[in-house]
């Protein structure tokens, strides 16, 4: 959470934006990192903040920042960052990495072991973008934080 302070005798003043964001290295283990920061942030905006986040939510994030993370780690070496947002009832996701090349995916090939994270990234999501940047490409994601009561999970429509 984004939070100002001001001068000596001034109340602390917290803004509206409810986020987190971290830098890591790009090691392996920062995979690990970015998941249970995730964790951590959706379980704190609910306790704190009040704001319904379902099982599935924090399930549907886990799995995806560990895809987005793992992506960066093995495709683009260097630091990565991941920030996380709060944003008209769902938790923005966004990582950057340092490689410009654009990610895709993978051709359909039922032998196919692996190489799977974006398929499953576009399949729980309620949008994905990627964009280049001066240096580097960002990758963001929205996840609906609660369940739908008709039976729509992330905006979609589920039989």
């Amino acid at each position: 959470m984004e939070q100002a302070a001001g001068d000596e005798g001034q109340k602390e003043q917290v803004s509206q934006v409810l986020s987190v964001s971290a830098a890591y290295d790009g090691d392996i283990s920062c995979i690990g990192e970015a998941r249970h920061l995730a964790t951590r942030f959706l379980t704190d905006v609910q306790a704190a903040h009040g704001l319904p986040v379902s099982e599935r939510a924090l399930g549907m994030t886990q799995l995806v920042v560990s895809e987005l993370v793992t992506n960066a780690v093995k495709y683009a070496p260097g630091p990565v960052a991941l920030d996380l947002q709060i944003t008209g009832g769902a938790v923005r996701i966004s990582v950057w990495d340092s490689d410009p090349a654009l990610p895709d995916v993978a051709a359909t090939d039922p032998r196919r072991v692996g190489r799977h994270g974006l398929e499953i990234t576009l399949a729980v999501s309620q949008s994905y973008e990627v964009h280049r940047e001066p240096v580097g490409k960002r990758v963001t994601v929205l996840i609906a934080l609660a369940d739908d009561p008709d039976g729509n999970i992330a905006g979609r429509n589920v039989p």
